[in-house]
């Protein structure tokens, strides 16, 4: 259980130093990973910056992440998901070209440019405040593969066990604080667990 986001950035920040884990840029996923995220860039002596992909939510429950659109136009769509609760053809498309223009707008309003930070040759770590279904952290993670870093890196307070092990695949290294059998939502492994409005997640990043 962490206390708050910050507590949660610096309780992740130690175990990165203890793993010897060496960055040149932080990238925490808006909102909640800025608080999170801080404390990690400023133990590992690197800049922070951000990232940015959308969740597609299904119809009826746009909480359930059915995929995510990327500011860079890229989209993953969670298939075996999508067949099983039938999600139509129309609403997966529309939902993805609104979700793609909101990451865009989201990166430009925390940027100030569409662009993303410069990536190639730097050892990237990206930080999000918790994984359920792991959709948001694959689009980004893709994000930051496609700009040819030295390495990348995922690190997260909490994740579902299944998420961790999937997102393997689209990291060089995954390294979540804990993995419990009983995940159900992030939110339930923080005594405080409000929300990040965009101009104190900016914030984080002025520091």
């Amino acid at each position: 259980m962490f206390d708050d986001r910050t507590e949660a950035g610096e309780r992740l920040a130690a175990e990165l130093d203890r793993r010897g884990v060496v960055a040149d840029l932080v990238l925490g996923i808006p909102r909640g990973a800025l608080p999170v995220a801080r404390p990690v860039a400023d133990a590992l002596d690197a800049d922070l910056d951000v990232v940015v992909a959308s969740k597609i939510g299904a119809p009826h429950n746009p909480e359930l992440a059915i995929g995510a659109a990327a500011s860079d136009g890229a989209v993953w769509r969670n298939e075996p998901l999508i067949d099983r609760i039938g999600v139509p053809q129309d609403h997966v498309e529309r939902e993805r070209d609104r979700e793609i223009e909101a990451a865009r707008a989201k990166l430009e309003r925390y940027r100030g440019t569409s662009d993303l930070p410069d990536i190639e040759g730097n050892r990237v770590v990206v930080v999000d405040d918790g994984v359920a279904t792991g959709a948001t952290a694959r689009a980004c993670l893709r994000q930051v593969r496609e700009k040819n870093p030295a390495s990348v890196t995922l690190a997260v307070p909490v994740s579902s066990p299944d998420s961790a092990d999937d997102l393997h695949a689209e990291a060089d290294e995954v390294i979540a604080l804990q993995t419990p059998p009983t995940f159900r939502a992030v939110g339930q492994f923080y005594r405080q667990f409000g929300q990040v409005s965009d101009e104190e997640a900016i914030a984080y990043l002025d520091r």
